[in-house]
């Protein structure tokens, strides 16, 4: 991951590999099989969401892929209006027909890069964000995304996240990555292992579980959490109080 963000990929190129790979993030019971400990973070993020929020009536999912992590709340909660964006439109449509199949509540499809699109202040009991901020890129990015988040939060509200992260230490990040290079080996061969790896590196830029938990703490948050951390993989969250 030590490609110079002007080389990375760009939104569009983003865009164009997710609108070929619908598929791959269609499975609830399994999650992305790429992450590790996928169907476990789908479980603990939404039952933190449900533990922490009193009152869910209106969600937002950024990156919200097929919407299995919408799903997994609606499995607890039911119904809620929720807003989904993602950069692919046929993302949108596959998590369009699996939500509206178990909820009745309304539906908005936002095609888009969530820092542009025109959302609601203080319009969210529960934001999710599975598998995107990994995409952002240096540290004005990734506070102004942070910032709007704050922005966005009803009073009461959480935010939950699970994602790719980095270490801060140079030798447990290399620790990490071989025991991650190991995981996807075992799933799917050496091929497999340095072709996800690949694409990690072109097209991710993660940030460690404590630079994104003091993030929380520095647009606002009261209350941030760590539910679960394995090798390059965390879930996290924080509550607005007020």
């Amino acid at each position: 991951m030590s490609i110079p963000f002007k080389e990375k990929s760009t939104t569009e190129e983003i865009r164009l590999k997710f609108d070929n790979d619908v598929e791959r993030f269609s499975h609830l019971e399994t999650g992305q099989t790429a992450t590790i400990d996928a169907p476990l973070v789908m479980d603990l993020l939404t039952k933190a969401a449900f533990s922490c929020t009193p009152n869910i009536r209106r969600v937002l999912d950024i990156g919200c892929g097929a919407g299995n992590n919408t799903l997994k709340l609606l499995e607890l909660v039911s119904p809620f209006d929720c807003d989904l964006i993602d950069l692919s439109e046929p993302m949108l449509s596959r998590a369009h027909e699996r939500i509206s199949a178990v909820n009745n509540g309304k539906i908005r499809l936002l095609q888009g890069d969530f820092r542009t699109l025109d959302l609601p202040e203080q319009g969210y009991d529960v934001i999710l964000a599975a598998a995107v901020l990994h995409h952002l890129r240096d540290d004005q990015d990734w506070e102004s995304v942070f910032r709007k988040i704050y922005r966005l939060m009803a009073p009461g509200g959480s935010i939950w996240i699970s994602d790719l992260v980095a270490h801060n230490i140079g030798h447990i990040q290399t620790l990490m990555w071989n025991r991650y290079g190991e995981y996807l080996s075992a799933l799917g061969g050496d091929n497999y292992k340095n072709k996800v790896l690949a694409y990690i590196e072109h097209e991710d830029s993660p940030r460690s579980v404590t630079y994104q938990m003091d993030l929380l703490r520095k647009v606002g948050f009261d209350h941030v959490e760590l539910l679960h951390k394995n090798a390059c993989f965390a879930a996290f969250g924080a509550v607005r109080r007020s």
